[in-house]
């Protein structure tokens, strides 16, 4: 098995090429032909190889890493033909994948996603604990060397090979920055010339953001990697959830090549660069890994309508929101914020709901802790005064239902039957609050228009 990761195959997208209108040669590298399905095959060999030789692990030792799920596929592949046990740290943010790395005999220990990096609960902290405690080897993809070496070994004179040192463009994904920085050092040193250009979630450090939100998994971060090395990039490209969604669709609908979110983002990036780059050029994306991993979410109509990614009819939510004129602004409270803080809020604006967000806008819909009624809250601050100055964490109700801006407006009217109101989500993330009134206020456009085309 260890003898199959690497020589993986350069695929034209010739269909992509046409729908876009690009005159380049557009290839994909498809690390889907590794064993364990992705690129992460490679750093995951390279690291434990170079554990043994340092002596770093033991025969019959431990691994122990946090994880999004394809590096622990890599390692427990090497683990299970080596006989080391892994432990892997994943947030709930990739929960799908657990079932996945338990099928290869790893143990699975999963964190919550929407807690800063020193919380004793997040999956780096949880990781250093297991690791003195089971006095494990942590491999540290975002800090070992052996990481962006893999690629520089092994992907970057591939690339170079089967283009026939033709290559000019070459795209990929950051996450820990293995990948692009191994490849762009080999593909660099053979030319300087070739450029190299990281596609990144519109939400990560690498593009400017804070390292939230976004729900594309695997890249992107909130600090900087040790192999990140802009010095070797020529461009960095954000790419938002939606678009790398949906390019991950178009791709494996237009080409049958089952991508992830991750490949999608990379895709999206790739086209912008060949769209520019003259005919003669050899624009070459990387695909980290399948789809397969990402069909109950990415592949899933309903969940793409439900986070606001699809549109499923012109009488969708955004034609209600639109008759409020332009679509307002999220109001919510932090959980820190008192209720009377709450009360104002709401009464200021007329409204009776508010989300209950932790972190500042813009927010992932993970971020949305709970909610508050002005209802509920009367009837508390009648019981016990007191109860003004408690902070909101404290009194809040569950979260409101979700509802995407593109779903029908026949579902709202069903959801709002035994719900006051709810939260509406568009590209993935809170976008408003809709509620009963606005359906009416929609309603009354609607017939108000109808009766003067009759008139």
């Amino acid at each position: 098995m260890i003898d199959l990761i690497g020589d993986t195959p350069l695929v034209r997208l010739r269909r992509i090429s046409e729908i876009h209108g690009i005159s380049s040669v557009l290839a994909m590298k498809m690390e889907t032909t590794n064993p364990g399905g992705s690129a992460k095959d490679r750093p995951a060999l390279e690291m434990i190889l170079a554990a043994r030789r340092d002596g770093l692990l033991r025969p019959g030792g431990t691994i122990v890493e946090p994880t999004s799920g394809n590096t622990g596929v890599g390692l427990a592949i090497v683990a299970a033909q080596r006989g080391y046990r892994c432990v892997f740290v994943m947030t709930d943010k990739v929960a799908p994948k657990v079932s996945f790395l338990r099928a290869y005999g790893a143990e699975v220990v999963v964190c919550p996603v929407a807690v800063p990096a020193e919380d004793p609960q997040s999956y780096y902290k949880v990781a250093e604990r297991l690791t003195h405690e089971l006095q494990a080897f942590r491999p540290n993809q975002y800090a070992n060397p052996n990481n962006p070496r893999a690629h520089e070994l092994t992907t970057g004179p591939e690339i170079w090979r089967q283009t026939g040192g033709r290559i000019t463009h070459f795209v990929a994904g950051a996450g820990t920055c293995g990948t692009i920085t191994g490849t762009a050092r080999y593909l660099k040193a053979q030319n300087p010339a070739v450029r190299i250009v990281a596609a990144d979630p519109d939400a990560s450090v690498f593009s400017g953001g804070s390292g939230r939100p976004y729900l594309v998994e695997g890249v992107g971060e909130d600090f900087f990697p040790a192999a990140w090395s802009p010095e070797l990039y020529d461009d960095v490209i954000p790419i938002s959830d939606e678009e790398s969604f949906l390019t991950a669709r178009q791709v494996s609908r237009e080409e049958g090549i089952l991508i992830g979110g991750s490949g999608g983002m990379a895709v999206a990036a790739a086209i912008r660069v060949a769209k520019q780059a003259a005919p003669d050029d050899i624009v070459v994306v990387l695909n980290p890994d399948s789809g397969r991993g990402y069909l109950s979410r990415v592949f899933d109509d309903d969940w793409m309508a439900n986070f606001g990614f699809l549109r499923e009819c012109d009488e969708c939510v955004a034609a209600v929101l639109d008759t409020r004129g332009s679509t307002p602004a999220l109001l919510y409270v932090n959980p820190t914020d008192t209720v009377r803080h709450a009360i104002e809020l709401m009464r200021s604006n007329g409204i009776s709901q508010l989300p209950v967000c932790k972190n500042t806008p813009p927010f992932a819909a993970a971020e949305v802790a709970g909610s508050v009624d002005e209802l509920e809250l009367m009837e508390a601050v009648y019981r016990d005064p007191s109860v003004m100055s408690m902070p909101v964490e404290q009194v809040m109700g569950p979260k409101l239902p979700t509802i995407g801006v593109g779903q029908k407006v026949a579902k709202a009217v069903e959801m709002l039957d035994l719900a006051p109101a709810l939260l509406v989500l568009a590209g993935g993330r809170p976008l408003s609050v809709l509620t009963r009134t606005d359906l009416l206020a929609y309603f009354e456009v609607l017939a108000t228009a109808t009766e003067a085309t009759r008139g």
